[in-house]
């Protein structure tokens, strides 16, 4: 950690069901606030049930300055409106960035499903006419950093995208982190965006992953994960360059850790899950009394809750942070969800308090953490861990920081 650059987020961009930018991100989470509705964006009929953490109707035009938001898919619209209230946050011209070098990574689960469930559905699909091809254009996981770096004008960047499932937002920063501190970029923008479409939710529902009314992460009763949208996007800079512009600074990425399992596609395995932990740890520099809250991945499914919680109380012996779960207010945003958390986690460090788990009742005795449920609380905050776990064993944890004025 000493030999290397430190790196600082300086600008941070929200979309999703509860807020529509970082102030009111923060607000919502210290509030409690639940996003979870009835799913209008797909035709529900011969579901049971269908409630999800849509991002509600919000004039997109009016926040991006150069691509018409008709012209992108639902997903890489929200990565284009994160970036770019993320640059504005950070108080950066599309000018300046231009003279830099950058890095745009987006995480993402379903890429453009959104679009692929309009070309399978009937109004589209067949006709004299075929298929839509500026629809087919966006289905394309490729179409989110691109969209990113079409809107900012940027033509220094390079752009690329994780499909690294629920886990890729971390991964996305991962790579930001790397790129700034081996000097290969002198920017970077990093997050992760999805959109609700009927494909992801069917698979969950089959499945029988999916709670029908809310998520309740680590609650005894727990039924299931509820699917969300949106997207989070942070900017990075190296600490001499902010501090070069007098910018302000939200805190600094400190490390990260990433494993693979390749043990099973849905259940996920401690002992990876464990290594991931250590890794980012480690990488930070920090030993397991410096973490004062952990963000967790914290699904609301039995499995995940109960392994993610067995996991936290083997790496910090048997005596784990508080472990939060945001989701149950933004939902399951699947490759917005750990970059949606390192947010969070920023923020909850900038402003002083612990976001609480809503929707909890009863606390399974399979999950022994402390999960703050449903009212925030006060907190001096140092050092923040952000849980991000995928199906296929697809691990990413970053270590956050406090960054001195």
């Amino acid at each position: 950690m000493s030999d290397r650059n430190r790196i600082v987020v300086t600008g941070l961009g929200v979309v999703c069901s509860i807020a529509l930018d970082a102030a009111d991100f923060a607000t919502a989470l210290r509030a409690g606030h639940c996003g979870a509705r009835p799913v209008t964006l797909f035709d529900t009929s011969g579901f049971a049930y269908a409630t999800a953490y849509e991002v509600p109707p919000f004039d997109a035009a009016a926040r991006l300055h150069r691509i018409a938001p008709e012209t992108v898919g639902r997903a890489a619209r929200f990565a284009a409106v994160a970036a770019r209230m993320a640059v504005e946050d950070a108080g950066l011209t599309d000018r300046e960035l231009n003279q830099r070098r950058g890095l745009v990574a987006i995480g993402t689960t379903d890429g453009g499903s959104h679009e692929l469930d309009l070309l399978v559905a009937e109004e589209i699909v067949g006709g004299p006419d075929g298929v839509d091809p500026g629809l087919v254009a966006r289905v394309p996981a490729s179409a989110l950093s691109v969209a990113v770096c079409r809107e900012l004008g940027l033509t220094r960047a390079e752009a690329t995208t994780f499909g690294t499932a629920c886990a890729a937002g971390n991964y996305a920063i991962g790579a930001g982190f790397d790129a700034l501190c081996r000097g290969e970029a002198d920017f970077a923008l990093c997050g992760g965006a999805d959109a609700l479409c009927r494909r992801n939710f069917t698979g969950f529902y089959r499945l029988g992953l999916l709670d029908p009314e809310v998520c309740r992460p680590f609650d005894a009763d727990r039924l299931g994960l509820v699917t969300g949208e949106g997207a989070g996007v942070l900017v990075l800079e190296s600490e001499a360059a902010a501090q070069a512009r007098g910018a302000r600074v939200y805190g600094e990425v400190l490390g990260y850790g990433l494993s693979c399992d390749a043990y099973h596609q849905l259940t996920p395995q401690q002992s990876g899950i464990v290594r991931c932990m250590r890794q980012a740890l480690d990488d930070a520099g920090c030993k397991t009394g410096d973490v004062d809250l952990v963000c967790a991945h914290a699904t609301g499914t039995r499995t995940n809750d109960s392994v993610e919680s067995s996991a936290l109380n083997e790496v910090y012996g048997g005596a784990p942070p508080p472990a939060v779960g945001i989701k149950s207010m933004i939902g399951h945003t699947m490759g917005a969800a750990s970059a949606l958390g390192a947010i969070a986690s920023l923020l909850a460090i900038t402003h002083g308090f612990v976001p609480p788990t809503v929707n909890h009742v009863h606390t399974d005795p399979d999950c022994a953490v402390d999960c703050v449920p449903n009212t925030a609380v006060e907190a001096d905050l140092r050092i923040v861990q952000n849980n991000g776990f995928a199906f296929g064993g697809n691990n990413a944890v970053v270590v956050l920081g406090r960054y001195p004025s």
